[in-house]
């Protein structure tokens, strides 16, 4: 690659500031040189390196505005904010036209989050600088952090409109969009846009970002595909093009866009997963397994894809196979409420009911507040003829769903079974007042209760009013 003499420039600059520190030799550099060292070490995060460039640098050219705003810049990056507004104010009473000058007492104010402050100093600095671009994407910024964010969308559409190829403020333009709920607009925007710069993959991928957000699939996926012919290694395109796909159940062509992300860069366990996922609705189920297995090699905490291959068994009523998988899991991370669930459930299938109760109660215990998750739980206790068990666990499924008629049938029944009529009929009463229809819960559940002459009394009376 060819470098222009600038560049050139800069790099023999550098080499010989980097030279001449080993020999402690003192060499003379120009101030415009001497600037552009500091600011490298700087960006480069070598702040000793920057400070002892600006020391021989002073030393060298005393009188040198450039470089007193430099050191302006060193004095706000180490938090010295009143030594830097002083050397400010000496500048100031120089230079008063100077943009920088304004633009480091903008960099001050926002420090000390005075950012409408930060804003006038930036008007001002629009007065006499060349470089509207990057004066409008620090006033866009100051808006972004007081919140503004219609005022923050304007200066960076500002700033754009100064230097097209700024793929910070375009970023940020679409941000405050979206934050904006205003996706149409957005699109509208970047379509404009595109017309004046057709080559830019950032906006033919963030429409496509946007399209696919408001469920235009077919036109989201017409924009990552320009995005990827401009970069054809372009990972996030090719990723969002494959999720698109998924939503229009185009599987094959989801696989093959989930392929070229894993062409371009070490496989990622999402598009592991997905690729498993696709093949599997394809029919495909020797592959969906070999790509479900290859997630969990992967990435062994990542729990949706221990639950891909779990429920893949599932679903071919594997549930040996199933266990197998859900058992590899929990011994991976034995916290995790969604594995439990499905411990407790297949196990539950398999008529291992004491498993399956331990399995609800883990589930429980590590934050699944499922009402399902709570009556399977509670269902499997009683059939192991734990009705005080069952009727403790009900009450405390009864602080999260306060007036759910399926916990209280539940609990009627239970009281019935231990003969504590009063409490049954005070639960009955309820269950029927929120959702009289599921009486029948009674019936399924507990039949030898629903043959009480009293129970069908209790019910018909309740009909009646």
């Amino acid at each position: 690659m060819q470098l222009s003499n600038e560049e050139e420039d800069y790099n023999l600059s550098l080499s010989k500031f980097e030279g001449m520190l080993k020999t402690n030799k003192v060499l003379f550099f120009d101030s415009e040189e001497f600037e552009e060292i500091i600011l490298h070490y700087l960006d480069m995060g070598k702040a000793a390196l920057a400070k002892k460039a600006l020391k021989l640098a002073l030393e060298q050219h005393p009188k040198s505005t450039g470089l007193k705003l430099v050191q302006v810049e060193m004095l706000v990056y180490d938090d010295k904010l009143e030594l830097a507004e002083k050397l400010l104010n000496e500048l100031y009473a120089i230079e008063p036209t100077n943009e920088e000058i304004y633009i480091q007492k903008a960099n001050i104010c926002s420090k000390r989050d005075q950012h409408q402050k930060a804003v006038e100093f930036l008007k001002t600095a629009l007065k006499y600088t060349d470089d509207y671009a990057d004066v409008y994407n620090l006033i866009g910024m100051e808006h972004l952090f007081m919140d503004n964010l219609e005022l923050a969308k304007e200066s960076f559409i500002k700033c754009l409109e100064e230097d097209l190829e700024d793929q910070s403020a375009l970023y940020n333009v679409v941000y405050c969009f979206e934050f904006l709920d205003q996706n149409q607009e957005a699109i509208s925007y970047l379509k404009k846009y595109i017309d004046k710069n057709p080559y830019s993959e950032i906006a033919w991928h963030q429409l496509g970002r946007l399209h696919y957000g408001v469920k235009e699939y077919e036109s989201a996926i017409r924009a990552f595909d320009y995005a990827t012919l401009i970069d054809d290694e372009f990972l996030g395109a090719f990723m969002e093009k494959a999720k698109a796909y998924e939503r229009l159940k185009k599987h094959a062509e989801a696989i093959e866009s989930y392929s070229r992300t894993i062409e371009l860069d070490d496989a990622t366990s999402y598009a592991l997963l997905r690729m498993g996922k696709c093949y599997e609705k394809l029919g495909n189920k020797a592959l969906a397994l070999k790509y479900f297995n290859q997630t969990v090699h992967e990435d062994p905490l990542l729990d949706k894809g221990w639950i891909a291959i779990t429920d893949f068994y599932v679903r071919q009523q594997n549930y040996q196979k199933a266990l197998f998988y859900v058992n590899k899991a929990l011994a991976i991370d034995n916290q995790n409420r969604l594995y439990w669930k499905r411990f407790a459930s297949i196990n539950k299938q398999m008529n291992f009911f004491e498993e399956a109760e331990f399995g609800y109660r883990k589930a429980v215990e590590f934050g699944d507040n499922e009402l399902d998750t709570w009556l399977f739980w509670v269902d499997i206790l009683q059939f192991l003829g734990e009705f005080e068990s069952a009727i403790q666990t009900l009450l405390q499924a009864s602080e999260y769903f306060p007036e759910e008629n399926e916990i209280e049938y539940r609990l009627a029944g239970l009281y019935f079974m231990l003969a504590d009529n009063t409490k049954a009929k005070f639960h009955l009463s309820n269950a029927l007042r929120l959702n009289f229809d599921n009486y029948i819960i009674l019936e399924d559940l507990f039949p030898v209760v629903w043959a009480k002459k009293m129970v069908q009394n209790y019910i018909a009376k309740h009909r009646k009013e």
